[in-house]
């Protein structure tokens, strides 16, 4: 890794303390010239693509939301920082292969003395909304833009951070896609498992017995939390809903709201939860099945489901992930976007039911996979926040 130092104020020429970032290089040590975006480049506004667009154009279409459709035309083949005119103002993109953009996203040529990948990582740090013209849609002019006031390093300065954090980027992007494939990897076994195209071994080699089919109301105790309506409080026990029940599978205790110690103990008496319970989404958000790993809190507008004799929670929270399970919501909704599931529905669901030895195997093999796409995840979010903390701080 390049060799980065804090700053330290008397190695630098005469200057204030703002046009020297907290972070930088080692080999740089004049002050950042303060120039504002006008000095730096020209904005370009965007075209009306319905001439121009076709199916497996050479050229994006670009637009403040992403590619909008192709084209075999561009208005500019050098790179250019993108900045939303119109819309989504707040994520400027990088491009250096020709394209095209509509007229809500402005392109730019800039000018020599910039580095255009420095100049996309600098407008990363830009706080766009600051400079918002429109009280309904979010807007940005060329005018505007061009006061903003920035910072510049000398030209090889500005090429080494930009080679650094495009560096930093690539191994983002990999990560990324590494759990992309994981993810798409465990999707494809699960349909194999789920209709016994794949089948594991018993310990010996041998074929496991032959699945049935069952209810969930009949290998599993299936209830649901309170129906009455609660006093929140300030401070006392987590009230989770459908709403906390996150795609990945863990429950957000950030957005919650509390109940007193009264009202949790009286939910509790018919809905008390507990460790490697399920949760499962009944209202507004419908699904999301959860394997509780913490309790001591309540429930409302979820299903609970507890463990029976012969079908373990560890299967069955990768089996409501399954295909057949949304298949089955599908049905009956008729094709429709359901917002409600009662708790008779819930019951009825059909659950593809192996063995409890072949349960486990399966369970620790999808367990498996989650570890792994989970610590790709932690890789990410620990990586983009050093990212930002780079931007704040090789930045001034």
């Amino acid at each position: 890794m390049p060799c980065l130092y804090r700053k330290k104020t008397n190695k630098t020429k005469m200057t204030t303390n703002n046009q020297i970032p907290k972070l930088r290089f080692s080999e740089f040590f004049d002050a950042w010239e303060n120039k504002k975006i006008e000095d730096l480049l020209q904005i370009k506004y965007g075209k009306d693509q319905k001439q121009v667009i076709c199916d497996n154009g050479k050229y994006p279409i670009l637009g403040t939301g992403g590619e909008m459709g192709r084209t075999n035309s561009f208005l500019f083949d050098k790179p250019s920082v993108l900045i939303g005119r119109k819309g989504t103002i707040d994520k400027p993109k990088y491009m250096d292969t020709p394209f095209w953009t509509v007229d809500t996203l402005f392109y730019t040529d800039i000018f020599q003395n910039t580095f255009p990948k420095w100049l996309f990582y600098k407008f990363e740090t830009i706080n766009w909304y600051l400079y918002n013209e429109a009280s309904g849609v979010p807007s940005l002019s060329g005018s505007t833009i061009y006061k903003i006031p920035v910072n510049i390093p000398s030209l090889p300065e500005q090429t080494k951070i930009a080679t650094f954090l495009t560096a930093v980027d690539e191994k983002l992007t990999q990560l990324k896609r590494k759990k992309e494939l994981l993810s798409q990897y465990k999707n494809g076994i699960m349909q194999q498992i789920f209709s016994q195209k794949l089948r594991f071994k018993d310990d010996n080699g041998n074929d496991f017995e032959d699945w049935e089919e069952k209810k969930l109301g009949e290998v599993s105790d299936v209830r649901d939390g309170t129906h009455d309506s609660q006093k929140y409080i300030e401070k006392g026990y987590p009230f989770i809903t459908s709403k906390n029940l996150l795609k990945n599978g863990n429950i957000d205790f950030e957005n919650v709201s509390y109940i007193s110690e009264k009202d949790y103990k009286k939910i509790n008496e018919r809905s008390k939860v507990n460790i490697n319970d399920i949760l499962f989404g009944m209202i507004g958000t419908i699904g999301n099945p959860v394997l509780v790993k913490n309790d001591g809190f309540a429930i409302k507008n979820v299903a609970l489901i507890k463990e029976k004799k012969g079908l373990l929670n560890i299967y069955l929270i990768h089996f409501l992930k399954g295909g057949s399970i949304t298949q089955q919501f599908f049905e009956q909704n008729t094709g429709g976007t359901q917002k409600f599931l009662s708790l008779s529905v819930v019951r009825s669901l059909l659950i593809n039911l192996p063995c409890l030895s072949e349960q486990t195997k399966i369970a620790n093999f999808l367990s498996a996979l989650d570890e792994k796409i989970s610590n790709a995840e932690n890789k990410i979010t620990k990586l983009e926040q050093w990212k930002k903390g780079l931007l704040q701080s090789m930045f001034c």
